[in-house]
This record gives structure tokens, sequence and C-alpha cells, in this order.
């Protein structure tokens, strides 16, 4: 993975653990959208969030798609992280 879009995803994941309060908000504020856990759907808006970096920093920066190899490092890059990210989460 290019070291800019590398550094992108890692600084969305830093503020994914360190700024919950975005989140938090948005799973208040559809409170009534029926899900079975508000810790899964935090997680899944955080996962949301730093997907939708990767895709634009690799667009933006590399001007195209992500490869294949690309995109499976960012799935490794989350799997490492994935377990912080829920716990800062459900801290809130």
């Amino acid at each position: 993975m290019d070291p800019r879009v590398r550094k992108a995803v890692l600084e969305k994941i830093e503020g994914a653990v360190s700024n919950t309060n975005e989140i938090i908000s948005i799973v208040e504020k559809l409170e009534s959208v029926k899900v079975s856990s508000k810790d899964d759907f935090a997680f899944g808006v955080a996962l949301g969030r730093i997907f939708n970096s990767f895709h634009y920093q690799t667009r933006r920066t590399l001007k195209r798609d992500a490869t294949p190899e690309e995109f499976g490092e960012f799935l490794d890059i989350l799997q490492r992280n994935a377990e912080s990210i829920k716990s800062a989460l459900r801290h809130q």
C-alpha cells in the first residue's frame, strides 16, 4: 500500500479510537433504527468511515482504485485494529 494511503488510514483509525463522540452521536440520533446491538452499529459506522478514507485517499492520491493486494493490506490493518476500535466505542 502506498505510504500516503497507509498514513491516512492509520490516522482515521486513531481518530475512531480517540474521538468517538461523532460516532456515538450518529448512533444516538438513529436510535429508532432497529439494530441488534448499539455497539455493533457504532463499530459498523467506524469501519465505514475508515473504509471511506482508504477508498478516497487511494482515488485522490493515486488517482486509481486500490489493487487487490492494497485492499488485502487494508483488511489486515483493520483486523489488527478491530478490537481497539470496538473497545473504545464500548466505553462511551
